[in-house]
């Protein structure tokens, strides 16, 4: 069996449910799949103030999904929010994220990929993500369809007129053979997309979710992220001298054992 957990990065569980259902579906016979959110916390992500005051929850929910056995661990926002850090404060568990996860995916199944996103906001963050992966050149365009992240699943119908129309714009105007949907929170739109215009379109639900199920395979045979060096974990008695466990709420994960 392969135990893989879902982080929504954000204080409500409201999108909580559908990710779960749309994960079971897509997960193999073999996989169970959680879904969680955090205690507490702001509602979306959006900007960089939201991901410092979540990061630290979510970094020690990583480590505890790895204390309690999970194979793999899915933090669920398009900047790949904690992603270093979080690979650093797990040992051996694969952690994936989802602009990692669809634009690695995008170069092998394409030569070039668009990401459709919710505001001009995010992108300046989101394409420093692709140049840091390597993948600047095969980037044809972002596209903005002026929605929040609370807006995608608010009213559906706007939600696919207005991915629709990106998603023609990249493949017609941008020359992009890949489409990528940009947030979590697009999710349910990307079959008939694809269906209808012919391209990959890529789903940052599924698609990391399956990255995962790889990466967990992968973890069987040694393959995981390595110790030497950027993903270095922080020394346990550090953590103890300074009394880290005792001043962060949740950190209490460290004085256990995997």
């Amino acid at each position: 069996m392969t135990d893989i957990l879902w982080i929504d990065p954000v204080g409500h569980a409201d999108l909580s449910g559908d990710i779960g259902d749309i994960l079971a579906e897509a997960a193999r016979p073999e996989t169970t799949v959680d879904v969680t959110a955090l205690d507490r916390g702001p509602h979306h992500v959006e900007y960089h103030y939201y991901e410092a005051l979540v990061t630290p929850d979510v970094l020690h929910r990583v480590k505890r999904a790895e204390n309690e056995g999970y194979d793999a661990t899915v933090i669920g926002c398009f900047y790949d929010l904690a992603l270093e850090e979080a690979r650093e404060v797990s040992e051996s568990m694969p952690v994936v994220g989802p602009a990692e996860a669809t634009t690695h995916l995008a170069t092998t199944l394409g030569e070039s990929f668009s990401v459709v996103v919710g505001r001009q906001k995010w992108v300046p963050q989101m394409h420093d993500r692709v140049r840091k992966y390597g993948f600047g050149d095969h980037l044809a365009s972002f596209r903005p369809v002026d929605l929040g992240v609370l807006d995608f699943q608010d009213e559906p119908d706007r939600t696919e007129s207005r991915l629709r129309e990106a998603a023609t714009a990249v493949v017609e105007e941008d020359n992009a053979e890949i489409v990528i949907l940009g947030c979590t929170a697009e999710y349910g739109f990307y079959e008939e997309l694809q269906n209808d215009l012919g391209v990959p379109v890529l789903d940052a639900v599924t698609a990391p979710f399956k990255f995962a199920e790889l990466l967990a395979d992968l973890a069987d045979l040694g393959w995981t992220h390595s110790k030497v060096g950027s993903y270095e974990s922080p020394p346990v008695d550090e953590i103890a001298r300074w009394g880290i466990a005792d001043d962060y709420e949740n950190a209490d994960v460290w004085t256990e054992e995997p």
